[in-house]
């Protein structure tokens, strides 16, 4: 590292200090959901692989979650695999299932987060979904942040699926459909989601520059913040973090008023 990139690191580190320094905690967002995009196009701009490009995003996610630690975040949502992602070619999504059943495995043993899967299992293979199992009940006592794993993962999927739920309970109650069309409700919908039983996200964060949510959550992020951050996930720093939460911190959540 040559002498102008530790006077950066060093004003970048200092930089963050002050506005982490000013951030009002009593503002902190308490659920942030994480697009993290740019794996690719991160590692083509560094001559690296594609593979490469998500092992490097699979690393920031510890340092992503001790960051939120610092701080009063009590719930992560991490969009790792969409149901699109299923579509690329198997010489780049095999390694990528490899990738994301190690992050599951190091979330479940690291005994700080609680882990929770997003997503619909059956589209998983065996070894992921056993992985898993594994990593939600080893964390099923921890009390920390709750850490959702978007994985097989679709935003129109989830509502279908919640849907289905919502059908099927009925129907094991007795419950004739014309009284269910009758009292069904937001609510009800609601709490048959991957995440039903948690707060909707306050803030969604997407690196890399694009502006869209690309089907993350669609039910859940009626009234969430977004926060476009140009930079790739692999190197996502600590002070766009703390710019997000600044951000956040400054708007005047109005919720449609």
């Amino acid at each position: 590292m040559n002498l102008r990139d530790k006077l950066r690191g060093l004003l970048v580190r200092l930089y963050a200090h002050r506005v982490e320094g000013h951030l009002d905690h009593a503002q902190v967002p308490k659920h942030i959901g994480v697009i993290m995009d740019g794996n690719r196009r991160w590692a083509k701009a560094s001559g690296s692989s594609a593979v490469h490009g998500h092992r490097a995003g699979a690393e920031k996610i510890e340092e992503f979650l001790g960051w939120c630690s610092e701080t009063e975040v009590e719930v992560v949502t991490l969009w790792l695999l969409s149901t699109d992602n299923f579509e690329r070619p198997q010489e780049e999504l095999v390694p990528l299932l490899g990738i994301i059943e190690d992050v599951v495995r190091a979330l479940g043993a690291d005994g700080r987060w609680r882990v929770r899967h997003a997503g619909n299992r059956d589209l998983l293979p065996a070894q992921m979904q056993t992985a898993l199992k594994e990593a939600e009940d080893a964390t099923a006592h921890v009390d920390g942040i709750v850490v959702n794993v978007a994985i097989g993962y679709g935003g129109r999927q989830e509502i279908a699926d919640a849907v289905r739920s919502m059908l099927l309970d009925a129907h094991d109650k007795g419950v004739p459909m014309l009284r269910l069309a009758e009292t069904v409700d937001i609510d009800m919908i609601g709490r048959h989601l991957y995440t039903g039983d948690q707060p909707d996200p306050d803030l969604v964060i997407r690196t890399s520059g694009e502006q869209r949510l690309s089907g993350f959550m669609l039910w859940q992020t009626a009234h969430s913040e977004y926060y476009f951050c140009e930079v790739f996930w692999p190197a996502f720093r600590k002070v766009d973090f703390l710019r997000a939460l600044r951000d956040y911190a400054a708007r005047h959540r109005r919720y449609g008023g």
